[in-house]
């Protein structure tokens, strides 16, 4: 945004022209919850999830730019591309990007358009198999070949593969220490989603497998590149049991709630040794005579879901850099938010479930500082123990882990690390903007989108 990228003041004019939203018809989903927030939907309103829509091409496309003026300017004309394909392919994700102070916004922004394009390939049901494994086998060699591109792609967001070279040319003008985080993910993440192209999620714990993959590896890396930035401490990128754990619960979040748009599309996320306890298929748990067995198969998922919080609160409890902690915050509080509003709803197997827009830009406001983030966590833990039925057969297990998230997000804020810049003026007006381009954001994709489709799509 605006005034986070070079520390300067910004004029109103600034701030107006970069709320100039153009709408956009909403797309099918992504699959790694960093270009996206699933396997095929991929980061959520914020840093780890969801999935961009689709796109127009870059020479038709009207869409805002977040970095002040003066830093466009001082741009080489290919890292300004990069920074128009970051806003095309994502939705309020970008503004969050560009909120990142110093050197560490360029990375995170190219490693977006790497994975982004990754995940285009994965996503293109026009490329045989035989083609597709070994493409994404291999993508991360590509970073490396400056004229590699894929001119094939059918995906209307196929400009990442069209001009990778301006990509990769940015990615080989980052530092060592960025380079090497991003090619390790890539390479580890294609090879994830070839195993899972024709591989169906079975158990739990192939569940938490996939998630690891296009999502876990994300949390991983960008917690990698935050060490990398030294705008926080080593122990951040180190510990890669929280990381994978930040990025698993958005996505399995993503994943309980798009349970009804994923079936009618043919897609099947939920894992089978979960909804084979209460239906034969799982389509049939959005019958109206199933749907005692349906809410107790959610219950499960979500209580599976919400074992990650305890790592989410001391993860975020580590970070010590505003525009960091910005940026994980924000896509975990509209999480946990989510599943409150999906535990126990018949509405996950009728339609949609969503979070008011309204709703959705209070968080975005109040996630600037870790004792708010767990009186937030707090709240909805608390809705979701309230809803907790006595028949339901998951009851034990849910709330044995909601008494220790609510233990873990009752900490003393003495024992709160310190950030920099907390509260700065710059950072407020950084969050204020970010509300206004996410109400303007979510009033125009709700306008735009047809009935059926959610609310809380990627960016």
């Amino acid at each position: 945004m605006a005034g986070a990228c070079c520390k300067c003041l910004v004029t109103l004019s600034v701030f107006k022209r970069s709320l100039t939203v153009t709408p956009r018809s909403p797309g099918p989903a992504l699959r790694s919850i960093f270009s996206g927030g699933r396997r095929d939907r991929g980061m959520q309103e914020g840093c780890w999830a969801a999935r961009p829509i689709l796109l127009r091409t870059a020479a038709s496309y009207r869409q805002p730019m977040f970095l002040c003026f003066s830093c466009q300017d001082s741009m080489r004309d290919s890292l300004r591309t990069c920074y128009l394909y970051l806003n095309q392919t994502s939705r309020s994700f970008a503004a969050v990007i560009q909120a990142l102070d110093g050197e560490l916004r360029h990375a995170v922004c190219i490693f977006y358009l790497v994975l982004r394009a990754l995940d285009t390939v994965e996503d293109d049901m026009s490329i045989p198999l035989e083609k597709k494994v070994p493409m994404l086998n291999d993508f991360h060699t590509y970073l490396y070949q400056a004229e590699w591109c894929f001119k094939e792609s059918q995906e209307k967001d196929r400009q990442v593969l069209d001009d990778f070279p301006t990509i990769s040319l940015e990615f080989r003008n980052l530092g060592q220490e960025y380079r090497d985080v991003i090619s390790d993910i890539c390479h580890r993440m294609g090879v994830g989603m070839a195993e899972f192209l024709e591989k169906k999620v079975g158990s739990m714990k192939e569940w938490d497998q996939y998630c690891h993959y296009v999502a876990g590896l994300v949390g991983i890396g960008l917690s990698q590149l935050f060490s990398a930035s030294q705008l926080e401490d080593p122990e951040v990128g180190g510990d890669t049991e929280l990381a994978n754990s930040m990025g698993l619960f958005l996505q399995k979040t993503n994943i309980i709630r798009d349970y009804l748009e994923d079936t009618q599309e043919g897609r099947h996320f939920w894992p089978q040794e979960a909804w084979s306890q209460f239906s034969s298929h799982l389509e049939d748990l959005a019958q109206p005579d199933k749907l005692h067995s349906a809410l107790s198969c959610l219950n499960l998922l979500v209580t599976d879901a919400l074992r990650h919080v305890p790592d989410v609160i001391a993860y975020l409890g580590r970070l010590r850099n505003q525009s960091v902690f910005n940026f994980c915050a924000i896509p975990q509080v509209m999480a946990i938010a989510t599943l409150s509003a999906c535990y126990n709803n018949p509405q996950v197997f009728q339609g949609v479930v969503k979070i008011r827009k309204g709703q959705a830009v209070t968080l975005m406001m109040q996630a600037t500082s870790m004792a708010t983030v767990q009186s937030i966590i707090a709240q909805y833990s608390q809705e979701i123990l309230q809803k907790v039925s006595l028949s339901d057969p998951s009851r034990d297990q849910t709330l044995r882990i909601l008494t220790g998230i609510q233990e873990k997000s009752s900490l003393s804020q003495s024992s709160l690390p310190s950030r920099t810049h907390h509260l700065s003026p710059m950072y407020l007006s950084a969050a204020m903007l970010l509300a206004a381009l996410s109400w303007q954001y979510l009033s125009t994709v709700a306008a735009a989108q047809a009935p059926g489709t959610s609310d809380m799509k990627g960016n």
